[in-house]
């Protein structure tokens, strides 16, 4: 939001430089992000002068460009070609000079150079009122009056201003700050807190003169009240539509408004000045001659005024002539109803709208205006006829006006302020120091909080009704508080502490652990967005859109629902680095994931509804080893991802040998394990190749390997013991190797988890380190070469027992696999 200092001064009187102004407004909650210095014409008209045409002749290779001296009281007159049809010898004209810059709009710009047009130098260029930013009129050059002086400064003779504009970053609970008098409100009350007396005060403009019309002249009014709270509108005829004075066009060129004319550039001078927007109808296209704020059916088609036709989903406040939408209500004007240089009769509507209907209409129809920004937040009920008279009343003394009709205004429910009680002891607890009392009172009455009730303990307030959010004796301290300064709150003296319950694992010390542990193989942590696009989960069999919780009044179907998976978040994270040449990448995310359990739609319980678990994910593509002189590289395999997955689980210090290892494969992923406890059946982790429909989705043409770790159910099965120390097995362990030929559909996880079943006291280690298939085999066979490692922790094993267990898992694995020793 822009706010004009020199404005704003109108109507706090403050000698404070801009920049102390900013620093006390920031401070108080409204942070000034940046100030920009402006001129009331954009560039101040530097190096632009006010010159004499000596002298103008045809050009003679052009039939419109004249050949002109202009003098600008420099050492010599200047030659300049100009192509304006009334351009001759004798007129005062404002000059262009060498250096000089012409801006074409509010951001582009090019500068007077040296040049020659058609064989004729050219030492600058004589403006019209478009090219020095007066006008749109671009019809001829700007001729001045006889008497203006010639060699003057363009800035000196248009008395050119400098302004400060904040741009302050507005919250959306601070709709009574919206508004020049709502940031000067503010600016009062940090300046008397600091001189502790109520010194500055909110000069508010003064509509004592208003007088309205005759009733004979009013209209019918009916509104939906779920719609709108009020609606107040006055008649004004025989208006003048022309140019806003200078000073008006200034005001809002200052922040950023295009003048328009002066019915338009009243509206919008009061919005900015009271926070209240206004909108004129033109009366005489009111056919009915009476007003309805009510929503239209739905599909009704209706045109606003940037001539953009919209289809109504039936929910918007639409104001209407009988059956015809005039205006999207608290959005956006129609444009068969708006002001227009033939209007002479207008309807000034200042109205209160449904903050709730005015934020779902602007987002469904994508339309962001200045009306709506105020609305949407929740603005003052009570100022719409105050807002009204202001902009009559100027309407009168610029347009010249005249009231037709009563102020009509149709309240039937008024917003009355809210009662708080404040505790003075509360205060003291909340904020951590006593505030004075009559600092805390000056505070209250300079932000125009009304003090009905007062006594030792504490005072009764009446909270005006522009605060919307403040309701409660908290938000009075809030505002006690940002006003007094968070700054002067000092910090204590004291350190006070209590014992507390540390809950084991503590979770955010295990996913450090593991954080640093995958940090140290080269992985990149990132935090992708929980909303993700609706399109991932249609037709979805891995994740079905039915599970999909949906996010109202979505900002776009990019982000519409909930992600059911860290998946298609780490594929846009990939596909963003591969895009800009990063094409090895390893990376994890711990994040939330979201369901919906459609079965459960109507149980009160909203933890039975919907589910939400955390997970770890991590993909890796590219290279996991750079080329060096002494290797190759070594591309990212399914071998590469189970290494790290295992030794995940390891540092969690799970016993591995708990999980069944079961080959899948779903829709995103191509072909894996998932490692399922033996004991409940749950699925703790899953892992495998990326399909290569999904990585062409994501444009991706390189391999992607993908693991999913159900985070909060391994927390659940984490020891629970802490780590002691035992000795070292001070007896040798044995290793046996067996050549096994399997069918080629057996695995190695099937082989360790028989030979767990036959032998699990002894056998510590079992590794595959040779796989062959040949000729010499039969068909469908493989071989398997694996080691075994045993070990007892109390003696050495003798060649017998371990012949014994070498017979016993060989046996087991004939009986149980088919297998055969070769």
């Amino acid at each position: 939001m822009k706010i004009s200092y020199n404005w704003l001064k109108d109507y706090v009187k403050t000698t404070l430089s801009a920049d102390q102004a900013a620093n006390l407004l920031t401070f108080a909650g409204l942070e000034v992000e940046e100030i920009e210095v402006v001129q009331s014409l954009k560039g101040g008209l530097e190096k632009y002068y006010v010159g004499e045409v000596l002298s103008c002749e045809p050009h003679p290779d052009s039939d419109h460009l004249h050949l002109t001296q202009v003098e600008v009281g420099f050492e010599h007159p200047l030659n300049i070609v100009c192509g304006a049809p009334n351009v001759k010898a004798g007129i005062k004209v404002i000059v262009a000079t060498l250096g000089a810059k012409v801006y074409t709009d509010a951001d582009n710009c090019f500068e007077i150079k040296r040049t020659k047009l058609r064989g004729a130098v050219s030492e600058g260029m004589i403006c019209s009122e478009k090219e020095l930013g007066l006008s749109d009129n671009h019809d001829g050059i700007l001729v001045l009056p006889p008497q203006s002086q010639t060699g003057q400064a363009a800035k000196d003779y248009f008395n050119i201003t400098e302004d400060h504009i904040f741009e302050i970053g507005l919250t959306p609970n601070r709709s009574d700050a919206a508004s020049h008098i709502g940031v000067a409100r503010d600016l009062a009350a940090v300046l008397n807190s600091r001189c502790n007396e109520k010194k500055y005060e909110v000069v508010y403009p003064c509509v004592d003169g208003f007088e309205s019309g005759d009733k004979s002249g009013n209209i019918g009014i009916t509104i939906d009240e779920s719609l709108c709270s009020r609606y107040s509108a006055l008649v004004i005829k025989d208006l003048k539509i022309a140019p806003s004075p200078q000073w008006l066009q200034e005001r809002l060129r200052m922040i950023g408004l295009k003048p328009i004319n002066n019915v338009v550039d009243i509206t919008n001078f009061v919005l900015m000045e009271t926070g209240q927007p206004l909108h004129a109808f033109d009366f005489d296209k009111i056919e009915s001659k009476s007003i309805s704020v009510r929503t239209m059916p739905k599909g009704t088609t209706f045109i606003t005024l940037d001539g953009v036709s919209r289809t109504l989903n039936g929910n918007e406040a639409i104001v209407s002539d009988g059956d015809k939408a005039m205006c999207l209500g608290g959005i956006y004007g129609g444009q068969d109803s708006g002001v227009s240089n033939d209007t002479r009769n207008i309807l000034l509507e200042s109205a209160y709208f449904n903050p709730v209907a005015i934020r779902k209409a602007s987002k469904h129809h994508n339309l962001k205006t200045d009306a709506s920004f105020r609305f949407e937040r929740g603005g003052d009920a009570n100022i719409t006829t105050y807002a009204l008279k202001r902009a009559a009343l100027l309407m009168q003394e610029i347009a010249c006006g005249n009231f037709a009709s009563e102020l009509m205004d149709v309240y039937p429910k008024a917003v009355k302020p809210a009662v708080v009680e404040l505790n003075f002891d509360r205060m003291d607890s909340l904020i951590g120091k006593r505030i004075d009392r009559s600092t805390v009172k000056l505070i209250l009455t300079s932000l125009e909080m009304n003090i009905v009730r007062e006594d030792q303990s504490g005072l009764t307030i009446e909270v005006p009704t522009n605060k919307v959010d403040v309701n409660r004796e908290c938000d009075v301290i809030e505002e006690v508080l940002r006003i007094y300064g968070y700054n002067n709150v000092e910090m204590p003296q004291s350190v006070k502490s209590s014992l507390s319950y540390e809950q084991k694992p503590n979770q955010d010390k295990i996913q450090n652990i593991v954080s640093d542990l995958l940090s140290s193989l080269g992985f990149n942590e990132t935090m992708c967005n929980s909303l993700s696009k609706t399109a991932y989960y249609d037709n979805n069999a891995d994740f079905p859109a039915k599970h999909s919780v949906n996010v109202l009044n979505a900002l776009s179907k990019d982000l519409g629902v909930m992600r059911q998976t860290l998946l298609y978040g780490g594929m846009e994270t990939l596909a963003y680095n591969i895009n800009r040449k990063t094409n090895n990448i390893r990376i994890f995310e711990f994040g939330n994931c979201y369901k919906k359990n459609p079965e459960n739609a109507n149980d009160s319980l909203i933890t039975k509804r919907y589910d939400e678990q955390k997970h770890l994910a991590l993909l890796v593509t590219g290279n996991v080893q750079e080329e060096t002189w002494q290797q190759k590289p070594q591309k990212a395999d399914f071998f590469y991802l189970k290494n790290v997955v295992m030794n995940v689980l390891q540092r969690l210090r799970l016993d591995l040998s708990a999980f069944e290892q079961q080959e899948f494969g779903s829709g995103d992923i191509k072909q894996g394990l998932r490692l399922v406890n033996r004991n409940n059946g749950k699925t703790y982790v899953c892992f495998g190749q990326v399909d290569a429909k999904v990585c062409k989705a994501f444009d991706l043409k390189q391999e992607v390997y993908y693991a999913d770790f159900a985070w909060d159910l391994l927390i659940k099965i984490l020891p629970k013991k802490e780590i002691k120390y035992r000795e070292v097995v001070k007896f040798p362990a044995v290793r046996r190797d067996l050549a096994l030929v399997v069918d080629k559909a057996v695995t190695f996880a099937q082989m360790e988890q028989t030979a767990l079943q036959y032998e699990k006291r002894l056998l510590r280690k079992m590794s595959l380190f040779d796989v062959y298939e040949g000729e010499k085999l039969e068909s469908g066979k493989k071989q398997y070469a694996i080691s075994f490692i045993l070990q007892d922790n109390d003696k050495t094993l003798t060649d017998k027992q371990i012949d014994g267990i070498m017979n016993k898992l060989l046996k087991g694995f004939e009986d149980k696999l088919g297998a055969k020793l070769r």
